[in-house]
């Protein structure tokens, strides 16, 4: 039970020595967008995803020498990578061998069994592990005939069908992922499935859009499953810079109360009751409390930073350490008590000084 979230226990897999499922904690992951054959410029983005808190990464492998860059990029990061692979079982079972935690497929445009047979084989000598990713965009057409169109009982038919395929090759490391862009389809689909197979959830929203449309969308859609319980590892899909895909996961997980990166914060939107830069203090106090996190430090705290007399008080008094201003100043409470007055340009260095106490 976390965060009053009883989740749904999976299968344990391991995934470039990040364990997924189970009771172990929901793993945020992310795609890179540069062009795989830069090596330099894929670790870097790799590597700036790592500092933002990404603890797995997926880059797509189109062609031989997207393949073949993989083992050099492996080499200068410190978290899994899977590889991402359409149309090109060869590039899967390359990938493998160099050295990829696992490899992301598709069962719309991946082949049949005899290129299920090649990737098992390469992904059981290396212990590797293979998501079978179904998409709404490429779902197979005969789901499509059979369901009328591309539906949530389509989608799982799809993954299910392909489970089945590999636990006949005698292969059982997997994950799956069932996306489409409709929340609802979304939901459904994951749902179903959840029912029907103990493997690990890989959730995520795809296409969901530019930063602000995804964080809603993919905060409705995947905030829900989560609630149910439903969620291994976690991608955001932002039409974007990627690290703002991983502050999104963090932000939706903190929120649910199911990992802690560090302080939350309670502040109001301001009004012209409020008599300082509540703004700034807050946007300072962030970047702040942010750098703390990195380090381990305050996680699970609510620090209140409120704008005037009316809720701040109470709020203040609620939270592990708050703020209730007033006229160029601001009123000290740590779990309930009240500590003083503080100036308001000593206000950010005041609360994180308390944080570090």
């Amino acid at each position: 039970m976390e965060g009053g979230i009883k989740r749904r226990v999976t299968k344990v897999i391991d995934v470039g020595g990040v364990p997924v499922g189970g009771r172990n904690p929901i793993t945020i992951q992310s795609m890179t967008k540069t062009d795989t054959r830069d090596v330099r410029n894929t670790v870097n983005q790799i590597r700036k995803l790592t500092r933002a808190g990404c603890e797995i990464i997926r880059v797509a492998v189109p062609d031989d020498e997207s393949c073949r860059a993989l083992p050099r990029i492996i080499k200068s990061i410190h978290i899994p990578l899977i590889a991402d692979i359409h149309f090109n079982s060869k590039l899967a079972v390359g990938s493998i061998e160099g050295g990829a935690g696992g490899v992301r497929i598709n069962p719309g445009n991946i082949g049949g069994k005899k290129e299920i047979r090649e990737i098992v084989k390469a992904a059981a000598e290396r212990k590797a592990v293979i998501r079978i990713g179904v998409n709404s965009g490429s779902l197979p057409k005969k789901w499509i005939r059979r369901y009328k169109g591309v539906t949530p009982a389509g989608l799982v038919g799809s993954a299910l069908e392909w489970v089945k395929m590999f636990e006949d090759a005698g292969f059982r490391r997997l994950k799956i992922s069932i996306k489409s862009p409709d929340i609802r389809h979304t939901i459904k689909a994951y749902r179903a499935i959840a029912e029907r197979t103990k493997y690990p959830l890989h959730i995520g929203l795809t296409e969901a859009g530019p930063m602000m449309e995804s964080a809603v969308r993919s905060s409705i859609a995947l905030g829900t499953l989560l609630m149910e319980g439903i969620g291994d590892t976690i991608r955001i899909s932002v039409t974007g810079d990627p690290v703002s895909e991983v502050l999104i996961a963090r932000e939706i997980l903190q929120t649910l109360g199911l990992r802690s990166f560090g302080p939350t914060i309670i502040s109001c939107p301001t009004c012209a009751r409020c008599c300082v830069d509540l703004v700034k203090i807050v946007a300072e106090f962030r970047k702040k409390a942010k750098g703390m996190s990195g380090k381990g430090k305050a996680p699970g705290k609510k620090v209140a930073i409120m704008g005037c007399v009316v809720n701040g008080p109470g709020e203040a008094r609620d939270a592990d350490i708050g703020i209730a201003c007033g006229v160029k100043d601001g009123v000290l409470f740590k779990k309930g008590k009240l500590m003083g007055r503080v100036p308001e340009k000593e206000i950010v260095d005041t609360l994180i000084k308390e944080m570090e106490r």
